[in-house]
């Protein structure tokens, strides 16, 4: 097998350096791990030959390649004894100054022609090599913990670097079993920067008072498929490491609106309810497992309601039936009677704005979410206006979960939760295409695999309609008067002219 890099250095011990170090042996070359810690290179090194070990005990690998990849790793006790590796990572602490200095040591200590590679997930590639006397020879090879199993990597070209450096690093990648995704050096660079709209817009919907974290992940998980709930996740990964990522690609980005934090993180943050670690963040954990109430049971209504339907509602052949199924009484009347559960279904607008515009009685009315296809999803979502009495709220509820479907009921929102989100997933992601951070194919691996949503964001997009995308954020942009909605060129473009979204310009 030919070796992209036959002597490759790893600079720094942490889990990081580990995971990389492993799968580098892993991938046939002879590894060197350093730290600046005493001891911490060895410790390391211990602990992937501990790794192997587990493995070779699952039966991955026999006697013989447990002891090959076993004499393909040691550990150094100075930059010195990098001297002759043609390839060097560094996985030190996210400080530019220290990495800036750590590679005009380097680029004087290794050979010419040897490669270098920072794993920076937030910093510039630009930034860092510009203290180098030849930046050319710097780019990113940004991986994700778990090293071993997060398949992608990310090869950041910075303003210098060449071609041929990220070609190089792209063909070992590949060889050690990942996906090489290739990105422009621009904050978060593709990973980072696709996963913004996840938590932030949730974190929006939260901050509005439209519900609580519980039922915002119930609704993301069992309506639009997402394997984790926003507040699941920013848990499991700590407010510690996701709040600062989500500051630093705003503050770079010069305050983009798409982008903006929240106080709320901010706020938990200083509090000290990081997430599981701590014991307490948006869910309290005993014993790791976090403590969610149960779902309030449907209300019991005595009879079926007679219910009438806008006809401007989206779905709405869809939704007649689905009301028919349920044991609805429908009305086909031009106007609903006086009595009558008035049911609308908007595509970004809230229930207040359809109700005033198409002049219904606020009081009986209630909006459900057909953006996604009901017969997909596990769950209804339901949303009141200010005005909606409790027994039409209540009527609403018992008809959507007569067939036993999870229903969520939240207060006036526009697009819902779910048409929010995916509606701000979707154009961050139009947006990077437009800035050519990426190609659109190398953006949907890296959001699948380093993401692990169910599917990439413009495959979402196209799933759900690019013109139903459109149609959610300019109505949202409408209801809230936020920059932050406005749809990206790229979107726009190709939801005017019926494209996929993954179409590229000839």
């Amino acid at each position: 097998m030919t070796v992209n890099f036959s002597k490759v250095a790893v600079v720094g011990a942490g889990a990081m350096g580990r995971g990389i170090a492993q799968i580098a042996a892993q991938a046939g070359s002879d590894v060197l791990l350093f730290d600046s810690f005493d001891g911490a290179a060895v410790r390391g090194r211990d602990a992937v030959v501990a790794q192997w070990q587990k493995l070779h005990e699952k039966g991955k690998f026999d006697a013989v390649q447990l002891q090959t990849l076993v004499e393909r790793l040691s550990a150094v006790g100075s930059l010195a004894d990098l001297t002759n590796c043609d390839l060097v990572v560094e996985a030190v602490v996210e400080d530019i100054q220290v990495k800036r200095t750590l590679f005009r040591e380097l680029e004087g200590l290794v050979d010419s022609a040897a490669t270098l590679a920072t794993n920076t997930s937030s910093l510039s590639v630009t930034a860092i090599a510009a203290g180098m006397a030849h930046p050319e020879r710097l780019a990113g090879f940004h991986f994700f913990n778990p090293v071993p199993l997060m398949k992608v990597v990310e090869v950041v070209a910075g303003f210098k670097t060449a071609p041929a450096v990220c070609e190089r690093l792209a063909g070992y990648a590949r060889q050690m079993g990942h996906s090489a995704v290739q990105a422009q050096d621009t904050p978060g660079f593709i990973v980072n920067h696709a996963g913004r709209g996840f938590g932030t817009e949730a974190l929006r919907i939260v901050g509005e008072g439209v519900a609580d974290f519980a039922t915002i992940d119930r609704i993301l998980k069992d309506q639009a498929g997402f394997r984790l709930g926003p507040f699941e996740l920013m848990d499991l990964t700590a407010l510690d490491v996701s709040h600062p990522v989500m500051e630093s690609i705003y503050r770079q980005y010069y305050e983009e609106p798409r982008y903006r934090p929240s106080v709320i993180t901010a706020q938990r943050l200083a509090a000290g309810a990081l997430g599981r670690k701590t014991g307490e963040g948006f869910y309290r954990y005993v014993d790791g497992v976090a403590q969610v109430e149960a779902e309030p049971a449907a209300p019991v209504v005595a009879d079926p309601i007679a219910v009438w339907v806008s006809p401007r509602a989206a779905r709405r052949a869809e939704l007649l039936k689905l009301i028919h199924t349920l044991g609805g009484r429908l009305e086909t009347g031009a106007a609903p009677s006086p009595a009558a559960l008035i049911v609308v279904a908007p595509l970004g607008f809230d229930v207040t704005t359809v109700a005033a515009v198409e002049r219904l009685d606020a009081t009986r009315t209630v909006g459900i979410d057909m953006m996604v296809d009901d017969a997909a999803t596990k769950r209804r979502v339901l949303a009141t206006n200010p005005a909606t009495r409790r027994d039409m709220r209540d009527a609403a509820h018992a008809l959507f979960a007569r067939d036993g479907k999870a229903v969520s009921v939240i207060r006036d929102s526009g697009g819902f939760v779910t048409q929010r989100v995916v509606g701000t997933i979707v154009n961050i992601a139009a947006d990077m295409c437009q800035q050519r951070v990426c190609s659109p194919a190398d953006l949907e691996t890296a959001v699948r695999l380093g993401l692990g949503y169910p599917q990439g964001p413009l495959a979402m997009g196209d799933l759900y309609g690019p013109t139903n995308m459109l149609e959610v954020l300019f109505n949202l942009q409408t209801v809230y008067g936020d920059p932050r909605y406005r749809p990206s060129p790229w979107l726009r473009r190709r939801g005017a002219l019926g494209l996929s979204l993954m179409h590229e310009e000839e």
